[in-house]
């Protein structure tokens, strides 16, 4: 069989199917979303695009909210038709995400269409501000007007999260802001009181539960921390490896899970969600 045969893309998707579908079993009755990252899918062809529809219905059908992370973007139709094509639970799109990743770079006319179809379809967008990769300070700590760059893009996300607001006081534009930077955000909290955060980098890049404490707010909500190599792949980390081994990998995430709980529980304010 040649490489790239497309029996092999789809035993692939196979192996992605049952794989996440078994993630999702475990972690289903204890947090209240997933975030699948498209490329993975897209890697392997139709068979994986195919893979992800299922896995965004399945999550969605045990009860989880999902986050599809494909930091999509362009002007004009072209950013309407991404928005149209990811946003909303199904039938009202085709790929039924909660909400999605998007790249704030081409501007705010780049952006407003997402927004408008989150706000419409009671769904949401999450908008890179300030990322937790070590490079991403290359462009967002550039100083603009006395002020760095991802400041400007933390106004423009909250205004549009001010024009969108819901019940709870949030608005269906929220922020992506790294760990990896706890006291840009805790700033960024204070900057953007009406934005959900997407906070990456807890776990395999090295951040911990006291450094995600300032992107909730006061009452303990607000924000959403991104866990994703830490848990899917506990089996493979130290502290679980010699416990479980490969044969008991959900076991294994289970334990991740719930000691990741335990730790946001006792470090951040989301511990008062419980009292």
């Amino acid at each position: 069989m040649m490489v790239g045969d497309p029996l092999d893309f789809q035993r692939i998707a196979d192996a992605y199917r049952t794989f996440c579908f078994g993630v999702i079993d475990v972690v289903a009755s204890m947090v209240p979303i997933v975030k699948p990252q498209a490329a993975f899918f897209e890697q392997i062809g139709p068979a994986g695009m195919a893979v992800l529809a299922q896995v965004i219905q399945y999550a969605t059908d045990r009860g989880l909210m999902v986050i599809l992370d494909g930091k999509r973007n362009d002007i004009g139709t072209t950013a309407t038709a991404y928005a149209e094509a990811y946003l909303g639970r199904s039938p009202a799109s085709p790929w039924g995400a909660d909400a999605l990743t998007v790249s704030p770079y081409l501007g705010e006319d780049s952006l407003d269409p997402f927004v408008q179809i989150a706000a419409k379809r009671d769904s949401g967008v999450f908008i890179l501000v300030k990322t937790s990769n070590p490079g991403g300070g290359r462009f967002q700590d550039l100083l603009a007007e006395g002020r760095p760059l991802y400041q400007h893009v933390a106004q423009l996300v909250e205004q549009s999260a001010i024009r969108t607001l819901g019940q709870g006081g949030y608005g269906a534009a929220g922020g992506v802001v790294g760990a990896t930077y706890p006291s840009q955000l805790a700033e960024l909290r204070a900057q953007m009181p009406h934005c959900w955060f997407l906070v990456p980098g807890y776990g395999a890049q090295g951040a911990g539960a006291a450094d995600v404490a300032g992107a909730f707010d006061q009452h303990g909500l607000g924000a959403i921390v991104n866990n994703s190599r830490g848990i899917i792949f506990a089996h493979l980390r130290p502290e679980y490896r010699d416990r479980f081994g490969d044969a008991r990998w959900q076991d294994a995430v289970e334990a991740a899970t719930v000691e990741m709980i335990a730790q946001l529980r006792d470090a951040t304010p989301a511990g008062r969600l419980t009292e």
